[in-house]
C-alpha cells in the first residue's frame, strides 16, 4: 500500500456529489479519514459508509473530517449518499487517479468488472502525514473500525 504510516499523503483533487472539486489541501489543519470502497450500492460498501455515518459524532468530537472515495460517477454517489443518509462527502475518482496514487487500485473485482478501489481506510493528520493505513486483502472483508477508532483516539 502506497499509503504508508509516516509518509506525506499524495495530493488529490476529486469531484463530490455536489459536483464541486475537493482536494487534500481543503483539509489542511484537520485530521482526514479517507474511506476507499469498491462500489456504491453493494453490501459491504454500504455497511462501511453507514458505520462511518453512525460514528460521525465521534469524528466531530476529535475534529476529524471523513470522506468516501470510489470510482463511481458523482451522480451515482449522489443517489447512494441520499438513500443512505451519508453525512460526509463522497468523492468520485472516476479517472482512477487517486486510487492509483494511493496504491488502492484493484484491477479485477467481481463479475469481470475491472478497475475499482480496494477496500481500506487511511488517516491523514493535520500536517498531511499518514498516521493510519489499512487495506483489506479481500474487498468482501470489512475494515477494522475498532483499530481505526483506536488510532484516531491517539491523535486527538
Amino acid at each position: 500500500m502506497a499509503l504508508k504510516v509516516g509518509t506525506k499523503a499524495p495530493d488529490f483533487t476529486l469531484v463530490n456529489t455536489e459536483k464541486k472539486e475537493v482536494s487534500l489541501k481543503d483539509f489542511a489543519g484537520k485530521t482526514l479519514v479517507i474511506n476507499f470502497f469498491p462500489a456504491a450500492f453493494t453490501g459491504v460498501c454500504t455497511e462501511q459508509l453507514c458505520t462511518n455515518r453512525n460514528d460521525v459524532s465521534f469524528y466531530n468530537s476529535i475534529g476529524a473530517a471523513v470522506v468516501g472515495v470510489s470510482v463511481d460517477m458523482p451522480f451515482t454517489l449522489e443517489v447512494f449518499k441520499g438513500k443512505n443518509n451519508i453525512n460526509f462527502d463522497l468523492l468520485s475518482d472516476f479517472n482512477k487517479e487517486m486510487i492509483k496514487a494511493y496504491d488502492m487500485y484493484l484491477p479485477d473485482f467481481v463479475l469481470g468488472l475491472k478497475g475499482v478501489a480496494k477496500r481500506g481506510v487511511g488517516v491523514v493528520d493535520k500536517n498531511g502525514t499518514v498516521v493510519y493505513a489499512e487495506e483489506t486483502a479481500n474487498p468482501g472483508t470489512q475494515v477494522n473500525f475498532n483499530a481505526l477508532k483506536d488510532a484516531l483516539a491517539k491523535i486527538k
